[in-house]
């Protein structure tokens, strides 16, 4: 498993100090970037907020996510959530350590007091101690947030920093991505109302028998029903106790949406659940699987083969302006592109951490993740596979047929209907319902003329196989554990 350090420098720690028109919650940021370019501590937003209580438990949730691990419970988790500002609106997102569960609290514009906010993306500094004195606050004493260091602190920046230096998977930075191109395939399947909300979310069981299959969910008059088997309508939710994060919550939710797919049968798929709570929002994402997490699901896979894609990103990364809902027909008006070419585009951005996705819009949002995400484009093994099979010349066409040679053994591709299928383990297993195998990739490359690494790619013949690509062929075939 390939990883790195990443590092966060403050300028002090984030805490919550008593004043004498209230309470100020000063949260400390790393670099990031904004309109301007890099910022060491870019400072987005400073005013009170209309829920505080809200506000501190909801930002406590996604710190938990933060620093769990839903499945092998060890290592926890520790890098900082991420704070965008949209101009309407405050995001802080975050990411399991497992990779299986992402959070998002989202204080929008009533949340904020109708002030705005600055535009950019930074980690911000939770802290222990600041845990503690957020889980201590009771009442509704006025709150004044600070999200960036004071002017002051700005400049005299010279002194001192704190530091953080934390582990960051590939796998993790994948998983991000994927978690945002999976949000992008589901409808709003339920809705209830906050009692109902709270009566639902506490029945559920803590724990998840082993060996069980997946848990589903339907709506049953005002509420929902666990069920063992997806009907019409069901929403799966594997691993009932990755909500646990919602329940920092309940007491002040006002609702809650369920989002999900279309079900695939009885496959288990990922899904989304929204609490809506006094100006804000907050949701969290699951994996189809607890010992699954997102970096395996393939979504982004297609688009990152295709370099029409990656012409298409550059240009419309060009034309984002930290929009808190992206309009594709805008967006495709302005770039000269079709509506699915922006798709494919926003697809490939998000693998670089440059926009997410917003279940409650149903709409895109640009940020910029401030750290390296394109290494989870780089680094990814069905990715690097296929490249390696169109630089060795292994991939031969034929019509709507191809032959794949990957070590000493040949694959049938077949194309039907813009679908690519595979005579391999994985396309036996998955069916493409994680993205395509690395020899589907690879003959999607070749035939739209990609290249890889430099060389050009060989249509008509069959080049040997590598022991190196002999090995990559495990990637689709190990288990699909949080490893993935």
């Amino acid at each position: 498993m390939t990883r790195s350090v990443q590092a966060l420098a403050y300028v002090r720690p984030s805490a919550l100090e008593s004043t004498g028109s209230g309470r100020l919650l000063g949260l400390e940021t790393a670099g990031g970037l904004t309109p301007r370019g890099a910022e060491a501590h870019p400072r987005f937003f400073s005013g009170f907020l209309a829920s505080p209580q809200v506000a501190a438990r909801g930002l406590l949730a996604v710190a938990d996510v933060a620093a769990a691990r839903y499945y092998q419970r060890i290592r926890p988790g520790s890098l900082d959530p991420v704070v965008t500002g949209n101009g309407d609106r405050l995001r802080f997102e975050s990411f399991s350590g497992c990779g299986g569960v992402y959070a998002r609290l989202d204080v929008l514009d009533e949340g904020l007091g109708g002030a705005e906010t600055g535009h950019g993306t930074t980690n911000v500094d939770v802290n222990n101690p600041l845990r503690e004195a957020l889980s201590r606050m009771t009442g509704d004493d006025p709150l004044h947030l600070r999200v960036g260091p004071e002017e002051m602190a700005v400049s005299t920046l010279a002194g001192a920093v704190v530091e953080k230096k934390v582990p960051l998977p590939d796998r993790w930075l994948r998983g991000f991505a994927e978690a945002q191109v999976a949000s992008a395939r589901f409808d709003l399947r339920a809705e209830l109302s906050g009692v109902e909300a709270v009566r639902f979310l506490r029945s559920l069981p803590r724990t998840q028998a082993r060996g069980r299959g997946s848990l589903w969910v339907t709506a049953s008059g005002r509420t929902l029903r666990p069920t063992t088997r997806p009907g019409a309508g069901a929403v799966c939710l594997p691993g009932p106790d990755r909500l646990v994060a919602l329940e920092r919550v309940l007491r002040h939710a006002t609702g809650l949406r369920v989002y999900g797919p279309v079900a695939d049968g009885a496959v288990a798929t990922a899904s989304a659940w929204e609490v809506t709570l006094p100006g804000m929002r907050l949701t969290l994402t699951l994996s189809p699987d607890p010992a699954r997490g997102f970096s395996g699901e393939g979504g982004v896979l297609e688009a990152l083969a295709t370099e029409e894609a990656a012409q298409d990103a550059e240009l419309v990364a060009v034309l984002l302006a930290w929009e808190p809902r992206i309009d594709l027909a805008d967006l495709a008006a302005q770039a000269g592109l079709s509506v699915d070419r922006v798709r494919a585009a926003l697809i490939r951005l998000g693998t670089a951490g440059r926009v997410g996705y917003d279940v409650a819009d149903a709409a895109y949002f640009h940020r910029e993740l401030p750290y390296d995400a394109d290494r989870a484009e780089r680094h990814n093994p069905r990715l690097v596979s296929a490249r390696r099979l169109v630089a060795e010349g292994a991939v031969a066409l034929d019509g709507e047929l191809a032959t794949v040679a990957s070590g000493d053994r040949r694959y049938r591709v077949r194309e039907s209907a813009g679908v690519l299928s595979c005579t391999c383990q994985w396309w036996a297993d998955y069916r493409g319902r994680r993205g395509p195998c690395k020899h589907a990739l690879a003959v999607r490359m070749v035939r739209r003329g990609a290249t890889a690494g430099g060389a050009s790619p060989t249509a008509s013949g069959v080049g040997p196989g590598s022991g190196a690509d002999a090995d990559a062929d495990a990637d689709g075939l190990r288990s699909a554990g949080a490893a993935r």
